[in-house]
């Protein structure tokens, strides 16, 4: 399996570029900016990008979606319940950044429990609401893209219009800590953890 990560954006948001080594085919989860990185990535491997996924739809993981998007004609996904957010700027939160922006329409709206086959690859789809409302984490073998969701000693904010605190504890312990100690975390923002170091140190799951 190809996995690389890229910080990308003023807020140094984790973009993950995912692809099976033998069929090139790949996915991009959360194009949050600087598309040429991105693209340069997928041209460098020679990679075939079918899917674009969204963990949710904040602007710090959405801002290269149009770039990306013309550039792969990958099919964009994301929870039904943030898919609004890629049609407003107030929703997506960028107005609010000093440059509001839409992007295009979601292809696959999800509802959580999908899974997608990328090559040998499958991607499982968990919906995880708290930080958002269509907040999702995608599992691949034995890791775990947790977006804004769980970060390496941290929770995502829950004080965003849409955010529950009560909501996110719940889709942690529900849905990531089962996965296992040894599962990776692979949050949008930082350091990559594993779920058995989250709960020995993470303040938030005490």
């Amino acid at each position: 399996m190809f996995l690389e990560c890229l910080p990308v954006g003023p807020l140094a948001s984790n973009c993950y570029i995912i692809a099976d080594k033998k069929s090139k085919k790949a996915a991009i989860i959360d194009p949050g900016g600087d598309s040429n990185k991105i693209l340069d990535v997928i041209t460098k491997e020679q990679l075939t990008v079918e899917f674009i996924f969204l963990t949710h739809g904040h602007s710090d993981h959405i801002a290269a979606l149009k770039e990306v998007k013309n550039a792969t004609n990958a099919k964009i996904a994301i929870h039904e319940e943030d898919a609004p957010m890629l049609l407003s700027s107030q929703g997506n939160l960028s107005v609010y950044m000093g440059f509001g922006f839409t992007q295009p329409s979601a292809d696959i709206k999800l509802k959580g429990n999908e899974k997608f086959q990328i090559g040998g690859l499958t991607l499982e789809i968990l919906h995880t609401p708290g930080h958002t409302p269509g907040g999702i984490c995608i599992k691949v073998n034995n890791m775990v893209f947790t977006g804004d969701t769980l970060f390496a000693g941290s929770i995502g904010r829950t004080d965003f219009p849409g955010g529950s605190y009560d909501e996110l504890i719940s889709s942690i312990k529900e849905k990531l800590m089962p996965l296992g100690d040894d599962m990776s975390v692979l949050p949008g923002h930082g350091e990559p953890s594993t779920i058995g170091a989250e709960k020995k140190m993470n303040p938030f799951l005490k």
